[in-house]
C-alpha cells in the first residue's frame, strides 16, 4: 500500500458536528495507574493507537491481565509492586516517549533486568532526564553515553525517596518520579516547573497522598508511597490535542463552522486556546462540567475573519508545547510578524518539531527566521499556493504529517505527504475524520 497521500484542492466550507477519540496522555495514564491499583480498572473511550496498544503490550509482559473489548478496556492487577517477570524481559515502547518514560518510574522496584527499547524516532530522544532522577531511587541504569534507547533497568527491592527538581517543565519526567514515588516509602518531594497536570488530577481522584503548593512559577509537591490504590472506571475525555487540527482548519477555511464535543480543556493544556483567541480565532466554550478531576466543554469554532499577529508570551509554551506546529500555521496567515520564543521542548519530540515547523512555512513560501530556539514569522494574509510541495523524511512525527495535510486544504497548492501511518501512534481516524468534513483526499 502507498504510503503518502496526495491532496490537490481546498476543503469546501463545512458546518459540522464532531466527537474526537479519548486523550492520548490519559489513556496511558489510566493504564499504567491501573495496574498499581487492586482489583479490576475498566476504562471507556480508551485512544485506540499504537502508543496506547504498545502500553498494553507492555503491562501483559510484566504479567498484568488485560482484557480488551468492543466499548472498553479492563486491566486486573493485585496492586502496588505487582509487577512479575521472572527473568530478563524487553519492552518496547514504539514510538511513545510517554510510554517509555513513565513506564520506568514503575519499574524501580523490579528485581530482574528489564530492557527498554522504542522506535527509530524515540531512539533519538533524551532519556537522561528520567534515567538521572530515578537513579536516586536506587535503581540501576545502563544506557548508552548519550542517555538514548535502548536501556537497561535493575531496580530495588527497597526504593528511597527522593528531592527533585524539574526545570525543563516536562511533565513526562515529572510523572516518571510521581509514578516511582507511589511504591516508595516515605515522602517523596518534587519541585517542578509548571507543566501538564494529569498525573495530579489523578493521584489526587484516587486518594493517593498528594500535597501540592503552587507557586507563580514552580509546583512543590510531596508524595507519600506505599498507600494501597483502588481498582478505578475512567471514561477518556476526548483529545485537546487530536481537537487541534480541526480548530485549525475551521479557522483558516473560509465560512466554517465546528463543534467538537466533550474536549478536555485542562488549564495545563490550555495555552493553544488562548493563544489562538489572541489571534483572532473564534473559540467558544459551552457545555463545561467537571469529570473527576478534568475539565470538559464543547469548544465552537468559526472561521476567522482576520488574523492578528501576535508575540507570543512564553508561559503558555508548556501549555500549548504540541499544538505549536499548528499555530505557525495560523501565524502564517496573520496580517503582521509573529514571534515565539524558548521553544527548546519542541525539539526533544518525535522530531525536531522547531525545524520541521520552519521546514514547512519555508515551503509554502512564508518567510521565517530560526534563531536560538525562537522564530519569527512573517505572515501573508492573501498567501494562495499554487505550487507543488513535498513533505517527507520527518521521523513519521504523526504532528507533522497531520500539520501538513491542515497546511494543504486550507492554502492550497498539490501537496504530496508521506508516512500516512504515522498517525496510528495517536490518531487513527484522522483522515476519516477530514473526510466527513468533506476533504478530498
Amino acid at each position: 500500500m502507498k504510503n503518502f497521500i496526495k491532496i490537490s484542492n481546498r476543503i469546501k466550507p463545512f458546518d459540522k458536528v464532531i466527537q474526537i477519540e479519548g486523550d492520548k496522555s490519559l489513556s496511558i495514564r489510566w493504564a499504567l495507574l491501573a495496574s498499581q491499583a487492586i482489583g479490576k480498572s475498566k476504562s471507556f473511550n480508551l485512544l485506540k493507537s499504537e502508543d496506547v496498544e504498545n502500553t498494553l503490550r507492555c503491562l501483559k509482559k510484566l504479567g498484568v491481565r488485560v482484557k480488551k473489548y468492543k466499548n472498553s478496556c479492563e486491566i486486573t492487577s493485585k496492586g502496588l509492586n505487582s509487577f512479575k517477570n521472572s527473568k530478563s524481559i524487553t519492552l518496547n515502547a514504539g514510538n511513545s516517549g510517554t510510554l517509555g518514560r513513565l513506564l520506568l518510574g514503575l519499574l524501580v522496584h523490579t528485581r530482574n533486568k528489564i530492557t527498554l527499547k522504542g522506535d527509530k524516532s524515540l531512539s533519538k530522544r533524551d532519556f537522561l532526564r528520567v534515567t538521572q532522577p530515578l537513579e536516586k531511587f536506587g535503581a540501576t541504569f545502563i544506557t548508552n553515553s548519550d542517555g538514548r534507547l535502548p536501556l537497561t533497568v535493575r531496580g530495588t527491592s527497597s526504593p528511597k525517596p527522593i528531592r527533585y527538581f524539574e526545570n525543563r517543565g516536562s511533565a513526562q519526567c515529572k510523572s516518571s518520579v510521581m509514578l516511582a514515588a507511589i511504591n516508595t516509602k516515605g515522602v517523596t518531594k518534587i519541585k517542578a516547573k509548571k507543566s501538564r497536570n494529569h498525573t495530579e488530577l489523578l493521584f489526587k481522584y484516587l486518594k493517593i497522598p498528594i500535597k501540592i503548593q503552587k507557586k507563580k512559577k514552580y509546583d512543590l509537591i510531596n508524595i507519600k508511597g506505599k498507600k494501597s490504590i483502588k481498582s478505578f472506571n475512567y471514561k477518556i475525555p476526548s483529545d485537546i490535542s487530536s481537537s487541534a487540527f480541526f480548530i485549525v482548519l475551521t479557522a483558516l477555511t473560509e465560512k466554517s463552522k465546528i463543534k467538537i464535543k466533550d474536549v478536555n480543556i485542562n488549564s495545563t493544556r490550555f495555552g493553544f486556546i488562548k493563544i489562538l483567541k489572541m489571534m483572532g480565532v473564534k473559540i467558544n466554550l459551552r457545555n463545561i462540567k467537571n469529570y473527576k478531576g478534568e475539565k470538559l466543554a464543547d469548544l465552537h469554532v468559526e472561521s476567522a475573519k482576520k488574523l492578528k499577529p501576535l508575540n507570543c508570551p512564553t508561559n503558555l509554551n508548556s501549555s500549548a508545547i504540541d499544538e505549536f506546529l499548528l499555530i505557525f500555521l495560523v501565524a502564517a496567515k496573520a496580517d503582521g510578524i509573529s514571534s515565539f520564543k524558548k521553544l527548546s521542548e519542541l525539539n526533544q519530540k518525535e522530531s525536531p518539531r522547531l525545524l520541521w515547523g520552519s521546514k514547512i512555512l519555508n515551503k509554502m513560501g512564508i518567510k521565517n527566521i530560526v534563531e536560538n530556539n525562537n522564530i519569527k514569522i512573517f505572515g501573508n494574509p492573501n498567501l494562495d499556493l499554487k505550487k507543488e510541495i513535498t513533505i517527507r523524511g520527518f521521523l513519521k512525527d504523526h504532528r507533522v504529517f497531520m500539520t501538513s495535510v491542515v497546511a494543504a486544504l486550507t492554502f492550497g497548492g498539490k501537496w504530496k505527504i508521506y508516512d500516512q501511518e504515522s498517525i496510528k501512534t495517536s490518531f487513527p481516524s484522522f483522515l476519516y475524520k477530514i473526510k466527513e468534513l468533506g476533504a478530498k483526499i
